[in-house]
């Protein structure tokens, strides 16, 4: 709890223990002929027949307790001309219920009301303490992720001193010092030092990342190790961190569907039972000429007819939603597009980078049994290339190679490598026909480089993109939820059918340069039915404008890109594809959760109301307050729900 919510839970705690003293002592105590025990006693003490003054007395002063900020809300929002809301249905019922007790008590009669009103705002604020708590709570599942601001950033000057500051106080181009244990507060390139950070706070790695000199950082990381130095290539406002804070705060600003018609309600609910308030003690009352007993069910009606547990409950239950999603490194720009991915049933992925790894392995080498043989000669003559090709065949070898070999590049067909009468010949079909190499032609999805050495052909690397482990899976889920999964690419038919057929994709698409894959899913949005919902799942940084343009844009592991962050509507952040069906769940939760509050709190209102209109019951306003403040703090507690039972996926999805 912050101090705040403590504070109002002790002022809750002092209030309900003073009002339940007071009610017992009323009741307890030997009436008089104003019905009130606390009254009888400053009756034989003045021996005046206005002894519940001091009921009202003792009655009020608990009342201002519990609600002076009520009361203070209302007469600010009815200066500033806002005045049906919640805090003036409470006041105008809690003021009124005062004034039935004093007239009650002048005529004589049994008093009623002061005890209620007390009631009526105790538990008003159990519910709005209900209320922040609960958006306390997951929120702290957002920030528990999202702590990752740094506090100050070390600034070096000229003269070599280092200068502490505030890290949006440090322009592009300062050098920074980030020691052990600190985050990175800026974007920038290291100059100096090297180390491990541990990025797990941005994408759920779990493995430190080592970097050294040259390597670009981002902000929110923590230096595990060594002292560095780095320069700053963005401002504060413009770096990660910065972003994905501002992600998160701004997603409250995008309001549903459902939040919008919420908020459309409760603009014509409240004129409207304040309307029917009035006329339910104006119109009975000229009939039966019992005004007292209608203006009581009169205030009973705007006690129960409050619309806290709508206007509470379900902005509540998206923020939940928002903030669970947020724990397991799934950030969603706001409630809408959480409400939109519930109905999502189109799913529209980029290859290189999302359903693959988008590095190059070495993944078959033929004949086996001369598998090292094979590696070395293609590692000595790949030795200098920074072609993803030849790192992959480089690093599958993992050993120092010889460089007495002279490498000369044939364009379009590979390398020659030369050492005396040594020649080693690594590369394409190409290649080895022209050279006049007979081998062996292999079949395999991905690239194929052959190697020969002395006009002997030796053998062959395969070397494909790898498929992410967790693709398989999460397209099975997705097929199984009754979803379309299709997939544009820009690799030939070959790679992109194997690709497809491993996963059980729906449909794919080959050979797209990125214009065509635009024109693809406008295709997609142009022959979609009304109802379907489409997203676009890419890496988010030349995918950009199809993020933008598909119903919902999700980004796979673009923390460090503008493009991601700017493009997408939902953020994966680990990098993961199980993020998808876990977000789909959490979305379909926070629905469902959403059309239970409403539904319910409806439905209780709407029967209080008209037993509170039609019926005279004992203690009809304590009924009230369970209508308005009982109801809203079963729909508060409901909609936490959408903040649990998740907790076995998170080793998962990281």
């Amino acid at each position: 709890m912050t101090k705040r919510q403590k504070k109002n839970l002790i002022r809750i705690c002092i209030a309900l223990v003073s009002y339940l003293v007071l009610l017992i002592l009323d009741k307890a105590l030997p009436n008089d002929i104003t019905g009130s025990g606390i009254a009888d006693g400053a009756n034989a003490l003045f021996n005046t027949s206005y002894g519940w003054l001091l009921t009202l007395t003792v009655f009020f002063i608990v009342y201002l307790y519990i609600g002076y900020d009520v009361l203070k809300k209302a007469i600010l929002n009815i200066a500033h001309g806002h005045m049906l809301d919640e805090a003036f249905l409470m006041a105008v019922a809690t003021v009124g219920a005062f004034a039935l007790g004093i007239v009650t008590a002048i005529r004589g009669e049994d008093i009623e009301g002061f005890d209620e009103a007390c009631a009526v705002l105790i538990f008003y604020q159990v519910g709005e303490w209900f209320q922040g708590y609960a958006v306390g709570k997951s929120r702290k599942s957002i920030t528990s992720l999202m702590n990752i601001r740094p506090d100050v950033a070390n600034v070096v000057r000229e003269n070599g001193e280092i200068e502490e500051v505030d890290p949006d106080e440090v322009t592009v181009g300062d050098i920074i010092e980030v020691r052990p244990g600190e985050k990175i507060p800026l974007d920038g390139i290291v100059v100096d030092g090297d180390t491990s950070l541990d990025t797990k706070a941005l994408t759920g790695e779990s493995l430190p990342r080592d970097i050294s000199k040259g390597a670009e950082v981002i902000s929110g990381c923590v230096n595990l190790t060594s002292t560095i130095r780095v320069q700053v290539e963005k401002a504060f406002y413009d770096s990660t961190v910065s972003k994905i804070l501002s992600l998160v705060e701004e997603a409250s600003e995008h309001k549903s569907k459902a939040e919008n018609f919420i908020t459309k309600f409760a603009r014509y609910y409240t004129p409207s039972v304040v309307i029917a308030a009035l006329l339910l003690a104006i119109i009975p009352s000229i009939i039966t000429k019992d005004p007292m007993t209608w203006i009581y069910k009169a205030l009973n009606f705007l006690v129960v007819s409050c619309p806290c547990a709508l206007v509470i409950s379900i902005p509540l239950s998206f923020f939940a939603g928002i903030g669970a999603s947020s724990k397991y490194g799934i950030l969603v720009k706001g409630s809408n597009y959480l409400e939109l991915f519930d109905k999502a049933n189109i799913f529209v992925f980029d290859k290189t980078g999302t359903l693959t790894k988008g590095n190059f392995a070495v993944t078959k080498v033929v004949p086996e049994d001369r598998k090292e043989e094979i590696l070395k000669l293609a590692a000595i003559a790949e030795r200098e290339s920074s072609h993803p090709i030849a790192r992959s065949i480089v690093n599958e070898y993992g050993k120092a190679v010889e460089s007495k070999y002279t490498l000369t590049n044939i364009a379009g067909s590979g390398i020659k490598a030369v050492n005396g009468k040594d020649v080693i010949l690594c590369g394409n079909e190409k290649l080895m026909t022209s050279e006049g190499i007979t081998f062996e032609k292999e079949d395999g999805i991905g690239t194929i480089v052959y190697v020969a050495k002395n006009n002997e052909y030796v053998g062959s690397i395969l070397i494909s993109d790898e498929v992410k482990p967790e693709a398989i899976e999460t397209i099975q889920e997705l097929n199984a939820l009754g979803c379309k999964t299709i997939m544009l690419t820009g690799d030939n038919e070959k790679i992109a059918s194997h690709v497809a057929k491993t996963l059980g994709l729906t449909a794919y698409k080959a050979s797209l340069l990125p214009q065509n894959k635009v024109e693809e899913v406008e295709n997609i949005l142009k022959t979609k039915d009304q109802n379907d919902i489409v997203c676009f799942v890419g890496d988010g940084i030349n995918d950009a404008p199809v993020l933008m343009r598909s119903d919902i844009g999700i980004a796979m592991g673009g923390v460090g890109s503008d493009a991601a962050i700017e493009a997408s509507d939902i953020v994966l952040m680990h990098d993961n594809l199980k993020g998808l069906p876990l977000a789909k769940k959490i979305s379909r939760k926070t629905m469902r959760l959403v059309y239970e509050n409403i539904a319910f709190a409806i439905g209780v209102k709407v029967l209080i109301m008209l037993v509170a209109a039609i019926f005279t019951i004992p203690f009809m306003m304590y009924i009230s307050v369970f209508g308005d403040v009982g109801v809203a703090v079963l729909c508060i507690l409901n909609a936490m729900r959408a903040n649990s039972k998740y907790k076995t996926k998170i080793k998962e999805i990281k």
